[in-house]
């Protein structure tokens, strides 16, 4: 199961209810990527909940592809996002505060830590590859992300 599929929307039930409609907790379920997609309702919500689910909408809804929303597009940006918060050295608990304040989104601190245990095995796996190829830099560009994601 991908990260994106353990993604909430924070205060689900009261958003629902502002948009006088049902929408999945999931962030990333169709309705909801329908919901941000569309844009309709969102004039109901209160100005700090509507500014921040523009947000969202903007930073991993915006793409060019014809089958915006559902061409994986917002899901790669949101784990690039998530990726981006490690990379500043945040861990698992962070990393869901920031995620929260930015976008009213959540997620458990154990999923977050089960994703970035899994990128950093994926990375070591490839780390394998590229030694037994002889690809030396490219081993060395992975050794390196992996040390990033582990810290």
């Amino acid at each position: 199961m991908a990260i994106t599929d353990k993604i909430y929307v924070k205060n689900h039930r009261q958003l629902s209810s502002q948009l006088e409609t049902n929408i999945p907790k999931g962030a990333f379920k169709g309705a909801t990527l329908d919901m941000l997609f569309q844009g309709e309702g969102l004039e109901k919500l209160d100005d700090a909940t509507r500014d921040r689910v523009l947000e969202f909408t903007e930073d991993f809804l915006d793409c060019e592809c014809d089958n915006n929303p559902y061409c994986g597009c917002p899901e790669r940006k949101f784990i690039q996002y998530l990726l981006d918060l490690r990379a500043q050295g945040l861990g698992p608990d962070a990393i869901v505060d920031v995620m929260t304040d930015d976008y009213m989104v959540y997620a458990y601190p154990g999923d977050v830590l089960s994703f970035l245990d899994s990128g950093v095995r994926t990375l070591e796996a490839a780390e394998h590859l590229a030694n037994v190829d002889g690809a030396v830099d490219k081993r060395d560009e992975i050794r390196q992300e992996k040390q990033d994601l582990s810290r």
